[in-house]
């Protein structure tokens, strides 16, 4: 099993990044899949979480009309659009696999390597 994040990096306040998680080594239509975040010093987080056929989608209160989370079944991927980026979002974004909705990081089932986001002022 695996589940791989990348697309993070450096930006400036206001711009954006695209995060891409791809999956495999499970069946990734029957899993809801979250992304989550952890800056240094804190607790993980929930940022954004996407049911099995995408059809439900769920944000962290900071990051609602700044983030767009999508999924293609086809290709076993979960994108994490961001935009509007604060200094606050900075941090290392993993996603995760699960089967709970909503996908909260005590239901996790599979989690993955993350990638860091570094928003400067």
């Amino acid at each position: 099993v695996q589940l791989q994040a990348s697309g993070g990096g450096l930006v400036q306040a206001g711009g954006s990044l695209k995060l891409s998680c791809a999956a495999s080594g499970f069946i990734f239509e029957n899993y809801n899949i979250g992304w989550f975040r952890q800056a240094p010093g804190k607790e993980p987080e929930g940022v954004s979480c996407i049911s099995t056929g995408g059809d439900s989608r769920l944000y962290r209160e900071s990051a609602k009309d700044r983030f767009t989370i999508s999924r293609d079944n086809a290709k076993n991927t979960v994108l994490l659009q961001m935009n509007g980026l604060k200094p606050e979002d900075t941090a290392d974004y993993y996603c995760a696999a699960g089967t709970h909705w909503p996908l909260g990081k005590y239901g996790i089932h599979y989690w993955g390597k993350g990638t860091q986001v570094t928003v400067s002022s």
